[in-house]
């Protein structure tokens, strides 16, 4: 059996149980795939210590058309990335690293988790996430709403949606007031990002759909 290949773009903690899940969801997708497959995972834990790398590896999956899976920090620096060179705002970032930029794409989570302490993400537990038509994700885990796990504080400033998507990028899912929390972009092999983390929610009774996605992607070669 040949190697599996994954470049899971981050900063690795070993505190962080969503870093060991990570790794934990890809093996109990990819136990089910005996070929040879490449991607890209944007993994969670902003701010990443070298902001180049990971904006430069989501640039080079997305011009390349390799395939890329981001979840957490992975969508947000993904709407970074995609603000900075698609949309030609060179000081697009998060509230995180730049709160002076004039191009703030990614905010604090305005409807944070009741009862949190305040060292807490300000986004924990289940959310609801609602696929939207025709889109990748809906083709993954289906039309129905359902609940995932998020651990974050930061989410999408709804001010840019339209420009993303004038320029290609759209939502694949919303939240539960409409908020963006997935995003593709289409007439590529795999491009999907989550504000959510999928990892979490993953078993090896049942691998999640989207990892599974993911693995398949990347074994089909490219074109």
């Amino acid at each position: 059996m040949s190697a599996l290949r994954i470049g899971i773009v981050g900063d690795f903690d070993r505190g962080k149980h969503s870093h060991w899940a990570t790794e934990a969801a890809l093996f109990h997708a990819g136990a089910r795939r005996l070929q040879q497959f490449d991607g890209i995972w944007g993994a969670p834990g902003s701010p990443y210590e070298s902001m180049t790398g990971i904006l430069g590896a989501i640039q080079y999956a997305r011009e390349h058309d390799m395939v890329y899976l981001g979840t957490c920090a992975g969508f947000q620096y993904a709407l970074i990335e995609f603000s900075r060179n698609v949309l030609g705002l060179v000081d697009a970032d998060s509230a995180e690293n730049g709160p002076r930029a004039e191009n703030i794409v990614i905010t604090p989570v305005h409807c944070a988790t009741p009862s949190l302490s305040p060292r807490s993400p300000r986004l924990v537990g289940g959310g609801v996430v609602r696929p939207l038509p025709g889109t990748l994700l809906e083709s993954l885990c289906g039309s129905r709403t359902f609940v995932e796990e998020y651990f974050c504080s930061f989410e999408t400033n709804p001010d840019f949606v339209s420009r993303w998507e004038d320029a290609g990028l759209c939502a694949a899912a919303i939240g539960e007031n409409s908020e963006m929390r997935a995003l593709e972009i289409r007439g590529r092999r795999f491009f999907l990002a989550t504000l959510f983390q999928p990892q979490l929610s993953s078993s090896r009774e049942r691998p999640h759909p989207i990892v599974e996605g993911y693995l398949r992607a990347c074994m089909k070669p490219q074109q």
